[in-house]
């Protein structure tokens, strides 16, 4: 159990950038890249990895996975969709990120949606999915010490079980991109 503590600390699954976390002011690249360094720094694997850089931003407004920016500043709402991006990104092609933000984009551009009730329940939801994480680590660390061997096989038995279910949510997670799509292509 010592061990899986340990993994579960360096998960550092209260990292998040809450509403209030996001200055009122508009930001530079810079500045933004600063905030998820700060936020996101630790949950990186290895000092290469970076949290998020000037490419993937100017990638992502290329892109047009969020609205364009006004005078090379970011406002609170843009910061709100990085990190919706930078969350799904790690699971989704760029492409499946598009398309899933692009009924959040269309709901945007009214003047009567606000991204920021949905972005309350984005980080509700994370916190809701970090106690239904930690049960199934806790259970799946339970079942592999079930077989009587050596530390490595138990860790390559919780490996390959993490790695499933990560499969499993990714495929469910496309498939349901995949319904969004249609009602998409319709609408134009």
């Amino acid at each position: 159990m010592n061990d899986l503590n340990r993994l579960i600390d360096r998960l550092a699954l209260d990292t998040a950038i809450k509403e209030e976390d996001i200055p009122e002011i508009d930001l530079y690249m810079d500045q933004v890249i600063q905030l998820f360094d700060a936020k996101y720094g630790t949950t990186i694997r290895s000092d290469e990895d970076k949290v998020l850089t000037k490419t993937m931003i100017n990638n992502y407004a290329k892109g047009k996975l969020f609205v364009p920016i006004k005078n090379k500043k970011y406002s609170k709402q843009h910061i709100m969709l990085i990190n919706l991006i930078y969350h799904l990104k790690g699971s989704l092609s760029i492409s499946d990120v598009k398309e899933t933000l692009s009924p959040l984009k269309e709901k945007m551009a009214s003047d009567e949606f606000t991204l920021n009730n949905f972005y309350q329940y984005f980080i509700s939801l994370q916190q809701n999915n970090k106690q239904v994480f930690l049960k199934e680590i806790q259970d799946l660390d339970k079942l592999t010490k079930e077989l009587e061997a050596e530390d490595e096989l138990q860790k390559l038995l919780l490996i390959s079980s993490l790695a499933n279910m990560s499969n499993f949510y990714r495929r469910a997670a496309e498939l349901l991109v995949d319904e969004l799509a249609p009602k998409e292509k319709e609408k134009k």
